[in-house]
């Protein structure tokens, strides 16, 4: 029995499948009401590579994607793609840069985990861990918020986060958690393997996952707020990652 094609929607998700797996691409339903050169050279694109394309209304595009934020453009696609596992990633051969990976715990908003996804593709991070269970996985709305990221950034979905994070010890790499009441990111050596762990929206890390951390790192707060977004403190705790690999270490120098 065929599989039934899942939507992909979104410019910036539907181009990215379409340039990394486009024999995963069943067909291409874009807006008749669109005409501008980026649906041209995006039409052009699924053309050459044998894509069936079809134009359709707003009311056809917004059920084919089950919501009305598809920017004219839905992709039917065959299943999403294959999770990896965390032996692919410790086993991977080695880059310039030392491992960098994005560990998230129970993070169940498909718009942070994709907003996540587009944080790791920017800093270059190997891989992203999530738990199996009491967290969402990649969907169309995960990928329409990763503006392409999810078909470029491997997801690792483990049964147990601590095992995964004592696994990840055992190879060499630092788990840092970021959390409230750890040293200040300004300080933190961020040389080296390193895999940065943040917590659910509004709950942080759980008890035994910051236990099986080997540092605590907290971002430091001007103003009010107590705490930021989980995919604005991973975009900052990368960045602060790369900058600091830049210059040796250290995200400000002493």
């Amino acid at each position: 029995m065929t599989a039934t094609p899942r939507p992909l929607y979104g410019f910036h998700a539907v181009t990215a499948r379409l340039r990394a797996h486009p024999q995963s691409i069943r067909a291409l339903h874009v807006a008749a009401s669109r005409r501008d050169a980026r649906i041209a050279e995006l039409v052009a694109r699924a053309r050459s590579a044998g894509i069936a394309i079809a134009t359709a209304d707003e009311a056809r595009l917004a059920e084919l994607a089950g919501t009305a934020r598809h920017q004219g453009v839905v992709a039917l696609v065959d299943g999403g793609l294959p999770y990896v596992t965390l032996d692919d990633v410790l086993e991977a051969p080695a880059s310039d840069s030392p491992l960098l990976l994005l560990v998230l715990d129970q993070v169940t908003d498909p718009h942070n985990l994709g907003a996540c996804l587009r944080s790791a593709d920017a800093f270059g991070v190997q891989a992203v861990v999530v738990p199996k269970d009491r967290a969402v996985g990649v969907n169309a709305t995960v990928a329409k918020a990763a503006s392409g990221a999810a078909d470029t950034v491997p997801v690792v979905a483990v049964t147990n986060l601590a095992r995964a994070l004592r696994d990840l010890k055992d190879h060499g790499v630092w788990v840092i958690g970021a959390d409230a009441g750890g040293e200040s990111l300004f300080d933190a050596d961020l040389a080296g393997p390193i895999a940065w762990v943040l917590g659910a929206e509004g709950e942080g890390l759980r008890r035994l996952t910051r236990e099986s951390c080997d540092r605590i790192v907290g971002i430091p707060l001007a103003g009010s707020v107590e705490s930021l977004n989980v995919s604005v403190a991973a975009g900052i705790c990368l960045y602060a990652t790369a900058q600091a690999r830049a210059r040796g270490g250290r995200a400000v120098p002493r």
